[in-house]
């Protein structure tokens, strides 16, 4: 997460998919936040606020609230956790920024920064990750890498899930087969009844539900079907329940 992309058209499905599934439920929000960068367009998607007509029947009170934020210039995670617009969540936003130390001194505080991450959600029955780039494998990950720290390695994924529901962002790529099998592969990955709803609009994204609670499967089916045409929900490729 960047702050520059606050309020943009992914913003939008991220928040209606976490009030969807994290209501009623004990919310953790673990940004991954990232130093905003300017060498691309990412984050300027925010037309669909001029286009209520077409945007705003799907969760209007959060529409109403990005609108408010896009228009103040605020564009910042702060906002939204100031908003209210998640309920009684809880927020990890410390930012991945370490660039003064050296690589040793990185890989430690890389560390550091995933486990005061932990603590930070410990009583989270729902955690929500949001790194920049999504999932990766443990060994496509640098401790000591600033730019390493947009993903989520995998080991840290299971982590934020043990014992409870976890919400992975991941930003789909050209992976061999195409999307649907990139998919599958997260999900053997990550448990095999990982559920997941990939969002279509400007590129492609996909939300990994891993070890999913009770009700959370009939929620993120009607989510996706209220959603449409741009949400396409996959079942989890084993006993979902």
């Amino acid at each position: 997460m960047q702050d520059r992309y606050t309020g943009d058209i992914g913003d939008y499905v991220k928040y209606g998919l976490l009030r969807a599934l994290g209501e009623g439920r004990r919310l953790g929000v673990a940004w991954y936040r990232f130093p905003d960068e300017d060498h691309n367009s990412d984050g300027r998607h925010v037309a669909y606020l001029k286009n209520p007509r077409q945007w705003r029947h799907h969760d209007a009170a959060l529409f109403d609230e990005l609108d408010r934020i896009v228009d103040s210039g605020q564009r910042k995670v702060a906002a939204i956790e100031k908003s209210g617009i998640l309920g009684p969540t809880k927020f990890s936003g410390a930012i991945l920024s370490a660039s003064e130390l050296t690589v040793p001194q990185r890989r430690v505080w890389r560390c550091q920064w995933f486990e005061s991450v932990q603590t930070s959600m410990q009583d989270c029955d729902v955690v929500f990750a949001d790194p920049d780039n999504g999932l990766c494998k443990d060994e496509k990950f640098g401790a000591a890498n600033q730019k390493s720290w947009k993903r989520l390695p995998l080991h840290e994924a299971r982590m934020l899930a043990k014992g409870r529901t976890a919400i992975l962002y991941h930003h789909n790529t050209r992976y061999p087969g195409g999307h649907a099998e990139e998919i599958k592969h997260w999900q053997d990955q990550l448990g095999t009844r990982t559920l997941a709803v990939r969002w279509r609009a400007y590129s492609a994204r996909t939300f990994f539900v891993v070890n999913p609670a009770a009700g959370m499967l009939e929620r993120l089916i009607r989510f996706s079907e209220e959603w449409g045409p741009k949400a396409a929900f996959h079942p989890a490729r084993g006993p979902s329940r």
